[in-house]
């Protein structure tokens, strides 16, 4: 072996001139860096083969940890496109029945139905049922009026009551039921009356206005049978 040395032209550490890589750190010589002459023979002492199995162990251990970080992380997820659900149309439930109304009890609110239809008119047929039929009079004109019931009156008299609507809605009496006994026939269920004085001998007994008639049978025990409104005007 010479004493001659190159230098690294890496790290500018002196090596033997016969060294293959860099004793400091571990790069291959250049050829001819410091001498002109051949290569020297393979190195054998103890520094060089230290510097060489570092260079190959650091190389080593690059390649194992990589290989040992390429196997711990996972590959990223090839992003596809997912499809976005379509909401399914579910059955809607189907809607209940309106619930049917219920007959009015006897100890309800509501009044029973009454047994008689009134209707008022500028005259009458043979049946007694009302003709020209009205609900609004006024002076000249004839005023009539017809009850037809469901059933037959069952008495000889039936009672009829007229009622003025005040514009606060209360309700005024200008003829009471009793006294006003009206013949009926008592298997009969039809009955019709003209007033004698017609509309103006209404409106100067009871005035203008809006009024309520209400029929009843059995004069002890009153029973609204049948009811209507008509109007008076001048």
């Amino acid at each position: 072996m010479t004493g001659e040395t190159v230098e690294c032209y890496n790290c500018g550490r002196a090596n033997p001139a016969w060294a293959q890589v860099c004793r400091s750190c571990g790069v291959p010589m250049r050829a001819g860096s410091a001498s002109s002459g051949s290569q020297g023979p393979i190195p054998r002492d103890r520094d060089s083969l230290v510097s060489i199995a570092v260079g190959l162990a650091a190389i080593a251990g690059a390649i194992v940890l990589g290989l040992f970080i390429a196997g711990l992380i996972p590959e990223a997820p090839v992003a596809t496109a997912t499809p976005t659900p379509e909401p399914s149309v579910s059955a809607l439930p189907s809607g209940s029945a309106a619930p049917a109304s219920a007959a009015p009890s006897e100890t309800g609110s509501e009044p029973p139905p009454l047994i008689g239809r009134l209707r008022t008119g500028t005259g009458l047929n043979d049946e007694g049922r009302i003709r020209g039929r009205t609900d609004n009079f006024g002076p000249g004109m004839q005023f009539c009026h017809s009850r037809v019931l469901s059933e037959p009156f069952g008495v000889e008299f039936m009672q009829e009551e007229i009622l003025r609507i005040e514009e606060d809605g209360s309700l005024t009496e200008v003829q009471p039921r009793l006294g006003s006994n009206l013949p009926v026939e008592p298997d009969g269920r039809i009955a019709g009356y003209c007033a004698p004085g017609g509309t103006d001998s209404l409106i100067a007994d009871w005035g203008v206005g809006t009024f309520v008639m209400r029929d009843y049978r059995n004069e002890e025990e009153p029973e609204l049978i049948a009811e209507a409104r008509f109007t008076l005007t001048r």
